[in-house]
């Protein structure tokens, strides 16, 4: 099986540009408004360092210039085998977390509703269709363990940031919330679900590049 780096011959048919275009637009779109809705709030200074404090909106960011790599039927590196493992691991995480433990604490109105569908519902939504209709195949083991980095080297991240302004994104990162014990077990917990899901996202990725191969010696 192919390294996961190596994008030699690889090309996207159709159906895999448009999805990828769409998915592009949306992010780019949902991120544009989330930055103006922070500026509306804050001011440009602190609306971009709040804005990138976000592993949402980190993950979205990644997503859209993976999209848009794809879209634009890219063979650098961007649009690889691995970067969109990443990116779909990153963004599936990010849907399961806001469903399962951030959704019921607020009820956002007015553009952040918007913001808040473009970038939790419709773009890992529309990511995963991409993926799956992107040649597959090509990730391997090595490949599963670079998923795991973006959580980890977030979170380590998110507590810097909170220990210097203490502001911290998510409650489960909070100190003044949470102890180091749960704090601990969050990261696990994070860290865990991203290993589940890029585990997946790679048995499933040689189960249709599997089919993929069948069906090209078939024609």
């Amino acid at each position: 099986m192919a390294d996961g780096a190596d994008i030699h011959g690889e090309q996207f048919d159709g159906p895999a540009r448009i999805v990828a275009g769409v998915t592009a637009l949306i992010a780019w779109a949902g991120l544009a408004l989330q930055l103006y809705v922070l500026i509306d709030a804050l001011g440009a200074g602190p609306a971009l360092w709040r804005f990138l404090g976000y592993f949402t909106l980190l993950a979205n960011v990644g997503v859209a210039m993976v999209a848009t790599a794809v879209a634009a039927g890219s063979s650098g590196p961007l649009a690889a085998p691995r970067a969109r493992l990443l990116a779909a691991s990153s963004i599936v995480l990010v849907g399961l977390v806001y469903s399962l433990a951030l959704r019921a604490t607020w009820d956002p109105q007015g553009h952040q509703k918007i913001v808040d569908f473009a970038l939790h519902d419709a773009t890992p939504l529309l990511f995963v269709i991409m993926w799956i209709l992107a040649p597959n195949g090509a990730l391997n083991r090595r490949d599963f363990g670079w998923a795991l980095v973006p959580p980890a080297l977030y979170a380590a991240y998110a507590m810097a940031r909170g220990a210097i302004d203490g502001w911290y994104a998510y409650w489960f990162f909070d100190p003044r919330q949470q102890s180091v014990a749960e704090i601990a077990t969050s990261v696990a917990i994070l860290v865990s679900a991203m290993a589940l899901i890029a585990a997946v996202l790679v048995a499933v990725d040689g189960w249709l590049g599997r089919i993929e191969a069948e069906a090209a010696e078939e024609t």
